[in-house]
């Protein structure tokens, strides 16, 4: 989908969400002030951190967003027939205009449990929102961390491309992968749409198709054209003949007969490679040959379609040679199949392997096909909210926050300090009594060198607040500055020191009275027993359901009395 165009995607989202919006409406509730957070609970692919990515979709599809007469007639189809019309003449008038969004700038390094985007406007409005904020965060996110994380690995130097479109989540999986990507340390894409939409560097070659559509010399061979085509004054059907396998020097005017002087480095290279002449695969060198006089600038060998000691690598010698004798210098060669680590220690010979291609593993994220974010409520009519459960790790943070990045003497940063709004912000050489999430331990005290506010408003009352946001170059180099300020121990790839956050004390005896007050007022009953075999097992229900449930993501049980 084309940059900026979100504004179809009001029904981009989940049935449930018009039926809650339908509630709040018949309750009086649809303009209570509300907020969201949108986070996610485990940083991704075992890793220390997270680099947030799709702000800038989400405030395309926020200026655009509206129910348009289709759109309510089709929820009209959709929903009971006792659905009352005046809530869809309400529907008509829902948009964004009310709405405040506040985001780390995209790019931005993240951590579990801080929030990427805080949502704040009328109740129905902002519960609307929902699914689709988490499908344009969600996997951006998710890729560009990805696409990070293959970046560290390389290094710094080593030219990375993205080439993962044929096995992408269908063709919009395949364009935002090739974006975040990008965003996250890539360096080119194969996908000439994301190119063309985004304005990602875009690299390509052969495939082995073209080298195997080759069987011998003879096709490297001049072409028929019409005398038009080579600028005749003469129309008609006489053809003559193109010089298709000469090429001229980098240096010179007069076209060199290239399919000879190509054969004639192939056998002394097989002399010096004591490779059979014979064994050879003429047809790669036909491919070989006419592909350099095609690009002569930009000549990569693909040398793995037959044998890549035997002919292959002969074949590409041959071809470079012929080419330097001509003033041109090639690209390289590319393996792609067969044990790469072997293949590439026989072929490099001292040279260094500068790039690499990825597709499937990066643009799947096969370790976590997922980043798991949510979008939880955390205030109502000013009311802080929270979400208690048996499950430690999906009790939400209630209230409205600040969220502080704090950093030590050596620039780096250290921990994430959650505050409420109303409280004092923490101050630069000052100490700060903190509560560590996740861990029971008593209050400790820090001392933040320097420290900035997370967030800032990017969306306010239905207007982008940014005019121009940044280009995805600079949205790339903002990653690559985040990533810069974290300590090496946090971006470990494996087993990496899980960096701090926290809470301030207010908010935390905040936390620690709603769980008290919610502990209080829940039944004793109708409650869920979660059993080591990964199944749940009803407690004091009315009537049994069944001895045991198998265990989903979400339990339905529709009554059918």
């Amino acid at each position: 989908m084309e940059p900026g165009r979100r504004d179809s995607l009001a029904l981009l989202t989940d049935l449930y969400q018009v039926t809650m919006a339908y509630g709040y409406w018949r309750a009086g509730r649809q303009r209570e002030p509300a907020e969201f957070e949108l986070f996610f609970r485990r940083c991704p692919f075992a890793g220390g951190f997270a680099l947030s990515a799709g702000l800038g979709e989400c405030l395309a599809f926020l200026r655009g967003f509206r129910l348009r007469q289709p759109e309510i007639e089709y929820l009209q189809s959709v929903l009971p027939s006792t659905v009352e019309k005046a809530f869809f003449d309400y529907l008509r008038t829902v948009d964004a205009s009310e709405v405040t969004v506040s985001s780390a700038p995209e790019g931005s390094i993240v951590f579990a449990t801080v929030p990427l985007l805080q949502v704040k406007g009328p109740l129905l409005v902002v519960q609307l929102l929902e699914t689709t904020l988490l499908c344009l965060v969600n996997y951006a996110s998710l890729v560009v961390t990805n696409a990070a994380r293959f970046r560290m690995l390389a290094g710094p130097d080593k030219k990375l491309l993205e080439l993962g479109l044929r096995r992408a989540q269908g063709p919009d999986g395949g364009v935002s992968a090739s974006k975040y990507s990008y965003i996250g340390g890539f360096d080119w894409t194969s996908n000439v749409l994301a190119g063309k939409l985004y304005g990602v560097p875009v690299r390509g070659t052969v495939a082995h198709s073209y080298i195997m559509s080759f069987t011998s010399l003879a096709e490297v061979q001049p072409r028929a054209l019409p005398k038009a085509a080579i600028g005749d004054d003469v129309i008609g059907t006489m053809e003559v003949l193109c010089p298709m396998q000469t090429l001229k020097p980098l240096d010179g005017d007069e076209p060199v007969d290239f399919l000879p002087l190509a054969e004639s480095w192939l056998r002394r290279v097989c002399q010096t490679l004591r490779v059979p002449h014979d064994r050879v695969n003429h047809g790669e060198l036909a491919a070989f040959v006419s592909y350099a006089i095609a690009f002569p600038h930009n000549f990569q060998g693909l040398v793995d379609t037959y044998s890549v000691m035997g002919s292959g690598i002969p074949n590409f010698c041959a071809l470079a040679l012929a080419l330097n004798q001509l003033g041109y210098r090639v690209v390289g060669i590319r393996v792609d199949s067969g044990d790469l680590g072997k293949q590439a220690r026989e072929i490099r010979q001292g040279n260094e392997i500068d790039m690499i291609g990825i597709g499937t593993n990066l643009v799947t994220c096969p370790l976590q096909p997922s980043l798991g974010c949510v979008y939880k409520l955390v205030t109502v009519n000013g009311c802080p909210r929270l979400k208690l459960t048996e499950d430690e790790e999906k009790m939400t943070i209630p209230g409205s926050k600040v969220v502080y990045r704090l950093y030590d003497a050596t620039g780096l940063a250290f921990m994430d300090l959650m505050a409420l709004k109303e409280e004092p912000p923490p101050r630069a050489g000052q100490e700060v009594a903190v509560r560590l999430l996740g861990r029971s331990e008593e209050a400790r005290r820090v001392t933040p060198t320097a420290l900035e506010i997370l967030h800032r408003a990017y969306f306010k009352d239905g207007q982008q607040v940014c005019q121009a946001l940044p280009s995805l170059l600079e949205i790339k180099s903002h990653a690559q500055a985040s990533l810069s300020m974290l300590s090496p121990a946090h971006k470990r790839l494996q087993d990496p020191e899980p960096y701090q956050v926290a809470v301030t004390e207010k908010l935390h005896s905040l936390l620690n009275d709603l769980r008290r007050s919610s502990q209080m007022l829940s039944p004793p009953v109708e409650r869920a027993a979660e059993d080591r075999c990964g199944t749940v097992t009803p407690l004091c229900l009315s009537k049994p359901l069944s001895p045991t449930i198998p265990l989903s993501d979400t339990l339905c049980w529709e009554s059918r009395h």
